[in-house]
């Protein structure tokens, strides 16, 4: 399979701390001499779609992670909805992207947000860049919602969590990293609201965005990642470990090294 000729494209789906993944699977790419040329994201995976779009090394998108206090809890918002106030995370962002600009990037990037006031899905892949990313990694109730193009928006995967539709009519190859996975479950695991909630939730997500993973030309969900708690910043090596390791298996069957 010649996919080292073919135009590739890369989707990065939503799914906090194991969206650390992801890294891991741009690291075995490089290994394997594969380099996409459009980046797709939402949410957490806007934030690595950017990073690497801004041809940041392996090293500093971890860094990026650990750095930057997304899962440190720092900034509590005062008068607006959520728990953190996520216009606060601003300066931090500026470090890693100085230009804020899509159009400084290395890479064509499409982030998706969800425009609360209108009810749609929103794909932006030009202008100001950092806000752009806060509204598509917004997770309600946890980050406010932030204001872009004068409406509230956040998480870009309340509607569309694996956004490969700009992607397909960019590219000849699509390669998906999905770390939204929905594992079997047993009934002592659902034995109060929150976790009914939980997994109610993941199932939509699941039934939505299934027939989008399903026709990637190759998927690469980490089933490992089920045991990592999306927001539990101590699993951040580890998701990155699975990320890589399950990418290097994938890529081997079908690459030579």
């Amino acid at each position: 399979m010649q996919i080292r000729s073919k135009s590739i494209g890369l989707v990065l789906s939503g799914g906090g701390v194991r969206g650390m993944a992801h890294i891991g699977v741009i690291k075995a790419m490089q290994e394997f001499g594969l380099e996409a040329k459009v980046v797709a994201g939402s949410s957490v995976g806007a934030l690595v779609g950017a990073l690497y779009a801004a041809d940041k090394s392996v090293v500093d998108m971890l860094c990026f992670f650990k750095d930057t206090p997304l899962f440190k809890y720092n900034y509590f918002a005062v008068a607006k909805p959520g728990l953190l106030n996520t216009e606060r995370f601003i300066d931090a962002f500026l470090h890693y992207f100085p230009e804020d600009s899509f159009e400084a990037l290395k890479r064509e990037l499409f982030v998706v947000a969800t425009n609360l006031e209108q009810g749609e899905e929103v794909f932006i892949n030009e202008g100001a860049l950092i806000r752009a990313l806060l509204a598509s990694a917004a997770l309600p109730p946890v980050f406010s919602p932030i204001e872009y193009n004068g409406a509230l928006h956040a998480d870009g995967g309340i509607m569309n969590n694996f956004p490969a539709e700009p992607v397909v009519k960019r590219v000849d190859y699509v390669i998906g990293s999905n770390v939204s996975l929905v594992a079997k479950l047993e009934k002592k695991h659902l034995n109060n609201s929150f976790q009914l909630t939980g997994r109610v939730t993941g199932l939509m997500i699941y039934a939505i965005n299934r027939e989008k993973i399903n026709n990637c030309d190759l998927i690469i969900e980490p089933q490992e990642l089920e045991h990592i708690g999306i927001l539990d910043r101590r699993g951040i090596e580890k998701a990155y470990a699975i990320g890589y390791e399950t990418a290097v298996r994938k890529l081997s069957a079908i690459l030579p090294n």
